[in-house]
């Protein structure tokens, strides 16, 4: 079986459960025990971490709020910093229409509580245009959500502009980078980003684990919380620190900082290496979304006159996905390709492929055979794409 979702989710690097598995057994303190030498060597493992994945964003420690995962982190920061405000309801937030499901319906559930809400379009390539929403923007605007990278399509914003913009407007700027951090480079103060969510399953780290970053200064961002009880991680995210997770969290971060340049190179050849091939041995290919603003680990390609779940039912022995893991269930066109301004043929035949640490050249040559394979076979079958080349006289 040839693994190529790691959007979806990635596996534990063996180096990451190495440093958690103490944490199981011998050092299982809490972290918030503050009377013996286990709760302060739990206290400890977890500060270490809080550094790491500071580290990785160029962040504070201080500014890093441990959760348990981006869906989460994503639900305190939109709705603890809307609700932290004097004005709260009538304050305003916008964001984008090729946001990951927890952003949209989190923005949703806001708009319902008396935040007025803003959806702004994207370019057919993806991204969204600074200058639109430096319009869009009025005085009761005091939240901005973009996605850094894309789940599905991998596109990157232009994040810099878009802080620029905020900055000067006096709007808090929270991203969702689940997607983007540890994979490309982020930084925080550069950037000008206010509060930014990350999950550890998506950095080859476990499931169950994220962090939240709130900016300390310049401004410092408040937050209400959406969990009390005990008010750990400074009164912010109440409950229990999940050490061995939090500790997992932060190796993954420290690989992804050494490692990020070399392994980026290294997918992006991969990547162009399975498109290159896809494109020189079918026809009616298409790329959706930005290839130049895109992860390197990331392709999104529609076979047309091909069902993309046809094609991932013959694609027996190769994890793909045909959107976000989190929508897979459904039988909808993907809201994000749509948004592209995709016709529906087109965004049913679209698959997305996910190349991760772990991916071979030998297993990208694999199932590049193995898709022409299954495409030309199922185009053998449909009426349509033998119409569409009698036309075109082949």
């Amino acid at each position: 079986m040839v693994y190529l979702d790691y959007h979806a989710t990635t596996p534990v690097d063996p180096r990451v459960l190495e440093r958690m598995l103490p944490y199981f057994t011998k050092e299982f303190g809490n972290a918030a025990s503050r009377s013996h030498s286990f709760g302060w060597r739990a206290e400890k493992a977890v500060e270490d971490a809080r550094r790491k994945v500071a580290e990785m964003i160029g962040a504070a420690p201080k500014e890093i709020i441990f959760t348990s995962g981006a869906t989460e982190s994503i639900n305190l920061a939109l709705k603890g910093a809307l609700e932290a405000l004097p004005e709260a309801p009538g304050a305003e937030v916008i964001t984008t229409s090729i946001e990951h499901k927890a952003v949209l319906d989190t923005c949703k559930t806001l708009e319902r509580r008396g935040f007025p809400l803003t959806i702004l379009p994207v370019d057919s390539d993806g991204r969204l245009d600074p200058e639109r929403l430096r319009a869009a923007i009025t005085e009761r605007t005091a939240l901005v959500s973009v996605i850094w990278a894309n789940n599905e399509i991998g596109v990157i914003q232009p994040i810099a502009e878009i802080g620029k913009i905020c900055k000067e407007r006096g709007v808090l700027l929270h991203c969702d980078a689940a997607q983007a951090a540890g994979k490309i480079p982020i930084d925080v103060e550069r950037d000008q980003v206010d509060l930014l969510s990350i999950s550890a399953h998506k950095i080859y780290g476990p499931k169950g684990v994220g962090a939240l970053y709130v900016r300390g200064r310049n401004p410092r961002v408040r937050l209400r919380a959406q969990i009390d009880g005990g008010g750990h991680e400074r009164g912010m995210r109440s409950g229990t620190l999940n050490v061995p997770g939090v500790v997992g969290l932060g190796a993954a971060c420290e690989i992804c900082s050494a490692e990020m340049a070399v392994e980026s190179e290294r997918l992006r050849n991969l990547r162009d290496r399975l498109r290159q091939r896809l494109e020189a041995e079918l026809d009616d290919v298409f790329i959706n979304g930005s290839l130049e603003h895109r992860l390197p680990h990331n392709l999104n390609m529609s076979f047309t006159w091909v069902e993309a779940e046809s094609l991932m039912m013959g694609l027996d022995d190769i994890a793909v996905s045909s959107g976000s893991a989190c929508t897979s269930a459904t039988i909808e066109p993907s809201h994000v390709l749509r948004a592209l301004g995709l016709d529906e043929d087109r965004a049913h035949s679209a698959l997305r492929f996910g190349l991760g640490r772990f991916t071979t050249a030998e297993e990208i040559d694999y199932a590049a055979g193995r898709i022409i394979e299954v495409v030309r076979r199922l185009r053998e079958l449909s009426p349509l794409y033998e119409m569409a080349r009698e036309a075109r006289g082949r």
